[in-house]
């Protein structure tokens, strides 16, 4: 399959980058769900936490690899004020899940110093 134009080689590097997101979380999910169940036969020590981080940290990879497809595609392919918008509402949307996720992993949100000894140092 040739690309004919410079729209379709961007359109295709944009839908590239998204099937790079969901190949990413699905697979951590998959090897996750794997090596949780494993854990648990081999009475490992708190295999949830591990569990949970993992998918956590491929989600945000997942999310930052979505946003960079969209950015791609909204500068390259359609700059309009409705585009622009619409990617601004992606973003914050995305963002706000990242910050979500962040706090379900490390128990602060990013801008936070790491809670040492159940108070955040500062």
């Amino acid at each position: 399959m040739w690309v004919s134009s410079m729209r379709e080689w961007i359109e295709l590097t944009s839908l590239g980058i998204e099937t790079l997101a969901v190949v990413i979380i699905a697979g951590a999910i998959l090897f996750g769900s794997v090596r949780f169940l494993l854990q648990l036969l081999g009475k490992a020590t708190d295999p949830f936490r591990v569990y949970k981080e993992l998918i956590g940290r491929s989600l945000l990879l997942g999310l930052e690899f979505l946003v960079a497809a969209d950015v791609i595609r909204t500068v390259a392919l359609d700059l309009t004020p409705r585009s622009v918008g619409m990617l601004a509402a992606l973003v914050v949307i995305r963002t706000f899940l990242s910050w979500s996720v962040e706090v379900e992993i490390d128990g602060h949100w990013p801008w936070q110093a790491e809670a040492v000894g159940g108070q955040v140092s500062r």
